[in-house]
């Protein structure tokens, strides 16, 4: 048979399927193959096997082939096959060929004409065959049995299409001659998908086929019949099972070399992507106890690497998504902690009970005339005492931080099961370990301020500062009732809260409620026209101010508090409260708080455990100097402690923990680790891992195998044409062919912008046939210039 000196290239096409076979699917290529396409029993099993010169397909009734059947056709001296599920064995019997595609398909789809698109790989050795690469179908049906589905017709369509839609698949399209071409289901799809021509063939007749003639006969009688019939004969040569087989062979030899520099790219690409990866997998053998070694010691050593840059920071793959776990430690350090310590020093309202309590309970039965400094010091210790809680808290808080960024970066340790197990273990015991030792330094921090009451500090305000502030607070307060315009202005007081609120019962007489900027300091109220602080509206001195909670109306959206005169005076103008609204229970809140801190307090507080509800109101003057002086004391000495605990606390904690950790992960962990006495056990690969890393190494392999058959054939080869079309323009076409359509069943046909390979049409003619169709594309398709064919120097 022809095209000897092409024939070494078409194995590059089952060299690189065997290649990539054992890669899976994500090296998974558009190979050039050749689809047959056809109806049931449209001859599409006799052409196969007149390629191969063997009857070895199942045949029968209705479906048969329920499966996709990849056919590599080798030409080899020996004469076997050989599926690919069944790799080493070789069947020379090729009736055990045929029962073997039965039984794999049965596997697979049952045994009542169930289908499966999962393809059976069959490669035939033979001397009588051209190396081709063809792919069986199941034949296009309408009607379902046994246990198709109802939409078997499109599963089938949408099979196929998923072959003959590639853009490197070339399409034999099979149609029995005794029928209508204009009906066929086979021609339609080829038509739909890239048309040029026809090769008529004859096949054996089903009486042929029941005595048993054999290929070699029937090939010597397609071979008379198309040099003696009178409408044959002038172009015999140009008809036939042979000629056809040769014509296969151009055009996938073609179609093969024009595909070469698409694989290679592909392929290289994934190649590049992998050589990383199959690097680490080589250099790891988990035979060799050295190499288990080598790669514990490599794998606490990234440990410490990873967690050091998770915990100092890095410029190196900085995550833009998430904080890490030193930007999280950071933030407990200088944004939740302070925040704990404000809310306890901002409880004006228990704080000042305390103080009232302590002072009456110093003085029991007598009449004080000094502020008892024993009450000052009572209230700083419980003040300090109540540093405990939140202090652990923040211990426990950095902890669990700690043990998060600990548990992402030994998750890298996957692969190995036993040593992440265990490398968790003992750094997670050894964080317990340092965060006991951290709080107890912490409770012995706070125990060392709760010795001694340095009241000698250069920060502390002392007793007479304190009764001078409570003085001067008394004659700011004159001032400030002198006029508003006299006042200081509120950037030289410090201001405890700004923000918009709606003066709701002003404004009911004038139109409605108004919004005002408001500014709150320790000293006043004050209220803006807007947030540019230019044009002052009023200025109310927080003396004798109360709170007192507002019913919240029934269409109201709006959070209401009033703020009046314990003296029953005005408070702005003929009103003897002010109504302020809010828009929100978080913003209602917010502002009671702040106007707590100010001093400004809820109109009845009753006393804790007191069922007798005494108001905490001061009606003793004296008593009520030595509250505030007490106070002005205490909010001294305890923002000095407070700046020594913010201050101490962080540093603690790295010491203690964070950096105790990280000098034991880098310098303890393997020595524990070693101490186990199972080093090796520690290295046991999960059987994810090892799968994993073996098909690595087996994908790597196989694109280097798959490049350099590339390689050497790329080097070697070269093109020629392909003989012209056979002169057939003396045979009018029956009917103009129509321009390609789209197909219309399941996915749009993409076949890319490059010019398809023509695609060659099987039809199998009779004696009794006329108005046969030309082999080459009708007029009314565009000719294509067939590609250069290479050639074996």
């Amino acid at each position: 048979m022809g095209n000897r000196g092409m024939e070494d290239l078409i194995p590059l096409v089952n060299r690189l399927q065997d290649a990539l076979s054992s890669v899976g699917q994500s090296c998974s290529l558009y190979l050039p193959q050749i689809a047959v396409v056809g109806g049931q029993s449209a001859g599409k099993s006799s052409v196969l096997e007149n390629f191969v010169g063997r009857d070895f397909l199942p045949r029968g009734s209705g479906i048969v082939t329920r499966r996709p059947l990849i056919l590599q056709l080798l030409s080899a001296n020996t004469e076997y096959g050989e599926f690919f599920h069944c790799k080493g064995k070789k069947f020379t019997d090729f009736d055990e060929i045929r029962k073997e595609i039965e039984a794999e398909t049965r596997r697979l789809t049952g045994s009542n004409k169930g289908i499966s698109p999962v393809p059976i790989n069959l490669r035939i050795y033979s001397p009588h065959v051209l190396n081709l690469t063809l792919v069986d179908l199941p034949g296009i049906t309408k009607v379902p049995v046994g246990d198709q589905p109802a939409d078997i017709e499109y599963q089938i369509r949408d099979m196929i299409m998923q072959f003959i839609c590639k853009e490197n698949c070339l399409i034999l399209a099979v149609t029995p001659a005794n029928t209508d071409l204009a009906n066929s289901d086979a021609l339609k799809l080829a038509k739909d998908v890239d048309p040029q021509g026809y090769i008529g063939v004859v096949n054996r007749s089903q009486k042929d086929i029941d005595v048993k003639k054999d290929i070699k006969a029937a090939l010597l009688a397609e071979k008379k019949f198309f040099l003696s019939h009178p409408a044959y004969k002038h172009m015999a040569e140009s008809m036939g099972t042979p000629y056809l087989q040769r014509i296969l062979n151009q055009q996938l030899t073609n179609h093969i070399r024009d595909t070469l520099p698409a694989f290679r790219t592909h392929l290289q690409g994934q190649l590049l992507d992998l050589n990383k990866e199959a690097e680490k997998c080589k250099q790891f053998s988990p035979d060799d106890p050295g190499q288990r070694t080598k790669t514990l010691l490599q794998s606490v050593q990234r440990l410490a690497v990873d967690f050091e840059k998770l915990i100092e920071g890095s410029g190196d793959k900085v995550d833009t998504v998430n904080l890490s776990g030193g930007a999280r430690i950071n933030r407990i350090f200088h944004e939740h902690f302070p925040n704990e310590l404000v809310k306890i020093e901002l409880d004006e309202r228990k704080l000042r009970r305390e103080i009232n309590y302590a002072i009456r309970n110093i003085h029991g039965v007598r009449t004080g005339l000094f502020t008892p400094d024993m009450a000052f010091e009572a209230i700083v210790k419980k003040q300090i005492s109540r540093l405990k809680g939140p202090c652990i808290q923040f211990v426990d808080t950095v902890s669990q931080e700690l043990i998060s960024t600990v548990y992402q970066c030994i998750n890298k340790l996957s692969s190995f099961p036993k040593l992440q197990d265990e490398t968790e273990r003992i750094v997670t015991t050894e964080i317990r370990e340092q965060e006991s030792k951290c709080k107890d330094q912490i409770v012995l921090l706070i125990d060392i301020q709760l010795a001694y009451i340095n009241t000698k500090h250069e920060d502390f305000i002392g007793f007479t500062n304190a009764q001078q502030m409570y003085n001067q607070s008394n004659k700011k307060t004159a001032a400030v009732m002198a006029g508003n315009h006299g006042a200081a202005p509120p950037s030289r007081l410090v201001v405890i809260r700004k923000g918009w609120l709606t003066i709701s019962n002003i404004g009911i007489m004038k139109g409605g409620a108004k919004e005002y900027w408001f500014i709150l300091s320790a000293e006043s109220l004050s209220w803006f026209k807007d947030d540019e602080e230019k044009e002052k509206k009023y200025m109310l001195p927080l003396d004798n101010l109360k709170l007192r909670d507002v019913e919240k109306g029934f269409r109201s959206s709006k959070f209401v508090f009033a703020i009046f005169n314990t003296e029953l005076r005005n408070v702005y103008k003929d009103y003897k409260c002010l109504e302020l609204a809010c828009y929100s229970q978080e913003e209602l809140d917010s502002w009671k708080a702040s106007l707590l801190q100010a001093g400004v307090y809820p109109e009845k507080v009753t006393v804790d455990g007191q069922g007798n509800g005494a108001p905490e109101n001061f009606t003793d003057p004296q008593l009520e100097r030595q509250v505030e002086t007490i106070r002005n004391l205490v909010d001294s000495y305890m923002s000095i402690t407070y700046k020594t605990i913010k201050d101490l606390m962080p540093k603690t904690i790295m010491h203690h923990m964070i950096n105790s950790v990280k000098e034991f992960i880098s310098s303890e962990l393997l020595a524990q680790l070693y101490a186990l006495g199972e080093c090796s056990a520690l290295m046991d690969e999960s059987p994810e891992q090892q799968q994993h890393r073996e098909e690595v190494l087996r994908k790597h392999a196989a694109l280097k195998e798959a490049l350099a058959v590339i390689a050497k054939f790329s080097t070697s080869t070269c093109t020629t044409p392909l003989p012209p079309p056979v002169d057939s323009s003396w045979i009018q076409p029956s009917s103009p062919t129509l321009p390609r359509k789209s197909v219309t069943s399941g996915k749009p046909v993409v076949r890319g912008h490059a010019p398809s390979v023509p695609r060659v049409h099987a039809h199998t003619p009779s004696p009794s046939t006329d108005g046969l169709q030309p082999n080459r594309a009708p007029p009314s398709v565009p000719r294509r210039h067939p590609p250069a064919i290479p050639k074996v120097k």
